[in-house]
């Protein structure tokens, strides 16, 4: 896939700012233009930008300019990604209001926006956040700033003034979602503070996250994981294999929802191994190509990834090793224990070790402890629903995915909507319009 050159309608990009208090200003402004507007006009404007965002040519461009601009993940895969977003994040049919009835009155419990939201997006999902956010955030009546990461900020101001201009063009007021040019840590913390943002939502590693729910405002953060898959003996094996490549090479393996340890009985480690093998993932077995592998991938430290090897291709990352890549190798895997640094760390990378242990219950218990509390993703292949059962109870993520791929959990080839705002710090879990509103209680007083 090359790069199709989109460019912006004008040298001004609609909603793009260099001054955090000038793009606060105009989408404070547009709140209040926004309040005025009808829930069908509202309807109007969100479709907008679905159609906007969904049309094969930007589909292609977003995908391909952010493994650009940012340098990392599958091009191919955020085309779907992209696709998701725009068409499958809820809308304002998310806002059910609620109503009660009797001989003392009315009353109803509603929807109401927060105001102006501050969003932080990230580098790995830039697009498909800034596109799942600007649907829910105005769904539920709200405008939004956005900051987004400066590895990704020409792509990210591009997008908001394609989706502004098919917006304005639907009738909508201006600056709906507005974005600063050049975001830093200054102008980050400028916007956390500034006394007009009623909302914050970050999406993004533990100190961005931690910067917003220590702000003193309503604050949603979607944080990281370290997502486990367990394969017990009962499993279907063929298909456990190939949801977990799928799964573990989506975007490679930047989404936060990605397998990236695997936990399996030792009774089908050999089964499961060449079952993966077979749909396109690669072993390494030799100790010191081992030791190369993790020299190149992992910080000085040991304790987290090499970031200019995050979000790169297997073989890539094989080549760069000095390890001879399988024509069809899209996955890196290795057999090790939970010691293994590759299975304590988020690696965010194609690299996904397999850890075997005696029995089903022995995985649920490493499964519990390697996912570290994130309380976000895991998966479970097994015919048996009383272990599928009790793995879900113990684990506590926000999703949890039995017998397919991680992608399924963000409504990817899964039922339910799709959305890449996962909010497990926070509780939201799975963000959706509601998300970002307020309940209203509303009484008539029937006397």
């Amino acid at each position: 896939m090359t790069t199709t050159a989109v460019p912006p309608t004008s040298t001004q990009l609609a909603g793009v700012f260099t001054d955090v208090d000038a793009a606060v200003a105009a989408a404070r402004e547009a709140f209040v233009a926004f309040s005025d507007c009808s829930l069908a006009q509202r309807r109007t404007f969100i479709k907008a930008v679905r159609e906007s965002a969904s049309q094969q040519e930007r589909l292609e461009y977003m995908a391909t300019a952010a493994v650009e601009e940012t340098g990392m993940g599958n091009a191919h895969h955020k085309v779907l990604k992209n696709l998701y977003a725009a068409t499958r994040t809820p809308g304002v049919e998310d806002l059910v209001m609620e109503a009660r009835q009797g001989d003392d009155g009315l009353t109803t419990l509603e929807y109401a926006p927060y105001g102006v939201i501050g969003a932080i997006t990230p580098t790995t999902n830039p697009t498909e956040t800034i596109l799942c956010n600007t649907v829910g955030m105005l769904s539920a009546g709200n405008t939004v700033v956005f900051s987004p990461h400066p590895r990704a900020r020409r792509l990210s101001a591009w997008l908001v003034d394609v989706l502004n201009r098919a917006m304005i063009e639907a009738g909508a007021p201006e600056n709906l979602i507005t974005l600063i040019a050049e975001p830093t840590p200054a102008t980050t913390t400028a916007l956390i503070n500034h006394p007009d943002i009623t909302m914050l939502v970050a999406t993004g590693g533990p100190q961005i996250v931690n910067m917003v729910l220590s702000s003193g405002k309503k604050a949603i953060g979607a944080g990281s994981g370290n997502p486990p898959v367990v394969v017990d003996e009962t499993a279907d094996i063929a298909k456990a294999a190939s949801d977990i490549v799928q799964g573990a090479s989506f975007d490679n393996n930047l989404p936060c929802t990605a397998e990236k340890e695997i936990i399996v009985v030792a009774d089908v480690l050999p089964q499961l191994m060449t079952a993966m093998t077979a749909n396109g993932a690669q072993i390494v077995s030799d100790p010191d190509e081992l030791a190369t592998l993790r020299s190149l991938l992992l910080d000085p430290s040991g304790t987290r990834p090499n970031t200019a090897w995050v979000g790169q291709d297997a073989q890539k990352i094989l080549r760069a090793a000095g390890i001879e890549p399988n024509q069809d190798a899209r996955l890196v895997t290795m057999v090790t224990d939970p010691s293994d640094p590759f299975v304590q760390v988020e690696m965010l990378m194609p690299v996904v070790p397999v850890v075997p242990v005696t029995d089903y219950l022995t995985a649920i218990d490493l499964a519990v402890e390697l996912e570290h509390g994130n309380r976000h993703t895991a998966i479970m292949h097994s015919k048996d629903v009383s272990r599928l059962d009790l793995m879900a109870r113990r684990i506590q993520t926000t999703i949890f995915v039995k017998n397919g791929p991680s992608f399924a959990g963000i409504g990817i080839n899964g039922e339910g909507f799709a959305t890449f705002t996962i909010a497990g710090p926070t509780g939201e879990g799975l963000t959706s319009p509601r998300s970002f509103a307020r309940r209203r209680r509303c009484v008539l007083d029937a006397h």
